[in-house]
């Protein structure tokens, strides 16, 4: 799939936002991929997926897991595909944990799957609770890396469209010196609860 493709799938659906955004990151953009409104399509939650697990061909993937919220989708679909376990973890008190009954087991190769990456932050807890179940990370996959590849998270790493989008700290957003007004649509907020 050829990122001009998916840029047209992306807008096609809504699923590319531009405007004003605190991104889940803390960090604020004038551009919001909202993977949700891509991958609620079957054809096109298939399809990307379908392109995510070709870059881990001959990987002997035992488990997918994904950080909620954004993740659970495409992480869902990858592990439907792989026909492996597939799992999430979420925030409690504000850390990235297994619940739900989720376990790892040492022995287990787990690909790790998010739906956007900008800083890295939510894989990279991801990935802590992985290697602290003792087990091995095969790889991480991404439908979107916001940061035109310049964040690595694991040695075997993928994202389907990979592009630099500006970001701002918020103390020196021009967006907000502009007060253009702030949007947030991210899933951060959740991780209290």
């Amino acid at each position: 799939m050829s990122t001009p493709a998916l840029l047209d799938i992306f807008r096609s659906s809504g699923a590319l936002l531009e405007g004003h955004f605190k991104l889940t990151s803390g960090l604020h953009s004038n551009t919001y991929f909202q993977c949700a409104k891509v991958l609620q399509y079957p054809e096109y939650l298939t399809e990307i997926c379908k392109n995510i697990i070709e870059a881990f061909n001959g990987l002997d993937i035992d488990t997918v897991i994904s950080p909620a919220v954004g993740g659970i989708v495409v992480g869902t679909e990858v592990g439907r595909q792989l026909g492996v376990k597939t799992i999430f973890a979420e925030r409690k008190e504000g850390n990235m944990v297994l619940r739900r009954g989720f376990t790892i087991s040492p022995d287990e190769k787990v690909l790790v799957v998010e739906d956007v990456i900008t800083t890295g932050g939510s894989v990279a807890e991801v990935i802590e609770v992985v290697q602290g179940a003792g087990a091995r990370v095969a790889g991480v996959g991404s439908v979107v890396d916001r940061s035109n590849g310049t964040v690595t998270l694991a040695e075997k790493q993928f994202s389907l469209l990979t592009l630099e989008v500006k970001n701002y700290e918020p103390d020196s957003c021009p967006l907000c010196a502009a007060k253009i007004p702030l949007d947030a649509p991210g899933s951060r907020s959740l991780r209290n609860s």
